[in-house]
């Protein structure tokens, strides 16, 4: 498994994340084997979230890698707070007390990540500067970050918070790729061209912030996926194309497009089918040419200028 250095820290992560969100929708002995399968296969990083299955998911996580010290000090843990039913908290308390709860659900001491989990627009930087504070200060958190969230959002925190931010977690695929087109559409008049995010995607080249992206074969909003799906005719029909020619799986080439690119993203995986996890995986050891990257976007119904 490649590896990239999480945003400007010195902490050395595998280029592809396993994310755990739905590791309640398997039984014990499943969940075990996941678990030890990733690890196998060097995908030691866990993104977690204290939303995922009422924090379930957490729990179900900790008894399946059998959590112990030795254990601990393998693995990569991050996790995510400040979505609560209904609205978006980033206040010093809520951050703390969730920490609290993420720590108690794997047991662990610590994480080695921690993002906030999409904007609060209530936010006051000041407080979570004082969290962040306390938390890398008590030993609970060593890196932080965010997720979804545009250029300014953060640096209005930075405004505030002394620690580097790390990681921005953002929906990415082939199909949802704006941050993507419209760098390609500067001063047209087109729909391509609407700049939906605040160019976040240079934003975060720019001051060393890892993008993850998070459901990488899907289209839309939790749609569906794009892969094997009639709506994309033309789009699978090259990947396929081109997953033949590697000798893999489509999976694995949708999977290679993002990790082509020169940001040095950290995909974000989803699935907890085997089979898929190590196609996923296997994309670290492709590179796509540039004319394979470039004939997949435009496969996927974008039109460039």
């Amino acid at each position: 498994m490649k590896t990239i250095k999480l945003g400007s820290s010195t902490l050395e992560v595998p280029v592809i994340a396993v994310g755990c969100m739905r590791i309640n929708s398997l039984d014990k002995n499943g969940a075990e084997r996941f678990v030890q399968t990733a690890l196998e296969e060097g995908a030691n990083f866990f993104d977690h979230a204290d939303i995922y299955g009422g924090g379930n998911c957490e729990e179900i996580f900790a008894d399946a890698i059998h959590m112990n010290s030795e254990i601990r000090e393998k693995i990569i843990l991050q996790s995510k707070c400040g979505i609560r039913p209904g609205m978006f908290d980033f206040s010093k308390e809520h951050i703390l007390n969730s920490v609290d709860g993420i720590l108690q659900r794997l047991k662990t001491d610590y994480l080695d990540v921690l993002l906030l989990h999409r904007p609060d627009t209530l936010v006051e930087p000041e407080e979570v500067a004082e969290a962040f504070d306390q938390l890398e200060t008590s030993g609970k958190v060593r890196h932080f970050g965010v997720s979804n969230q545009n250029p300014m959002q953060i640096q209005l925190l930075k405004k505030a918070v002394k620690q580097p931010i790390v990681a921005n977690q953002l929906q990415l695929s082939i199909t949802n790729s704006t941050m993507i087109s419209s760098g390609f559409n500067v001063n047209m008049e087109n729909a391509a061209a609407v700049n939906r995010d605040g160019s976040i995607l240079d934003f975060c080249r720019l001051n060393d912030i890892t993008i993850q992206p998070w459901s990488p074969f899907q289209y839309g909003f939790f749609e569906g996926v794009f892969l094997g799906n009639d709506k994309f005719p033309e789009l699978n029909q090259k990947i396929d194309e081109i997953a033949a020619k590697y000798g893999v799986t489509n999976t694995t080439i949708a999977i290679a497009w993002l990790l082509r690119h020169p940001a040095n993203m950290q995909p974000i995986i989803g699935t907890m089918n085997i089979g898929r996890l190590k196609d996923c995986i296997k994309a670290s050891e492709i590179t796509l040419t540039r004319e394979e990257w470039y004939e997949i976007f435009r496969s996927a119904g974008n039109i460039l200028p």
